[in-house]
Order: structure tokens, then C-alpha cells, then sequence
């Protein structure tokens, strides 16, 4: 889960580059606005993909873990519908 998420990251930041070289180095030769509409849209990128690499899946069990608290944990547990472990 990790890895795809990973690559979809570091694809989007790719587009972004291009995106950004790309309306700079050529489309701006033909047409400034489209260019600076290309740039709008890879300013957009960045935090979208962060936003996709940070989430998390329906497999990361991170409110699994216990918290410490052992009748807030005995609390969660009874309404998960786990079984303690003594």
C-alpha cells in the first residue's frame, strides 16, 4: 500500500514538473495564458499529492494501538467487539 501510494506521490510531482518547465519553456511562446493556466494547475498538484501519500488506508490498523489508559482501552475494545487479553 505504502509503495503505490509512494509512486502516485512522486508521479503527480512529476506532472507538476512538467507541467511548470513545460508552460515556461515552450507554451509561453505561443500562449502566455495558457501558461499561466498550466502553472495554476501545478501549483494545485503539490498539496493534493500530499494530501494522497499522507492518507491512510482501510488496512492501517493505527487506532489499534493502545493508548495507555487501560479503561479507555477495555472501553474501545468492549466496542470494537474484541476479547481481551489478560
Amino acid at each position: 500500500m505504502l509503495a503505490r501510494r509512494r509512486r502516485v506521490y512522486f508521479t503527480m510531482m512529476t506532472a507538476c514538473l512538467v507541467l511548470f518547465v513545460g508552460a515556461w519553456a515552450v507554451v509561453r511562446l505561443w500562449s502566455t495564458p495558457a501558461a499561466v493556466v498550466m502553472c495554476f494547475v501545478a501549483m494545485v498538484i503539490p498539496p493534493v499529492a500530499a494530501m494522497i501519500a499522507n492518507r491512510r488506508g482501510p488496512e492501517d490498523r493505527w487506532w489499534d494501538d493502545p493508548s495507555g489508559d487501560p479503561q479507555s482501552d477495555q472501553w474501545w475494545d468492549e466496542l470494537d467487539g474484541k476479547r481481551r487479553r489478560d
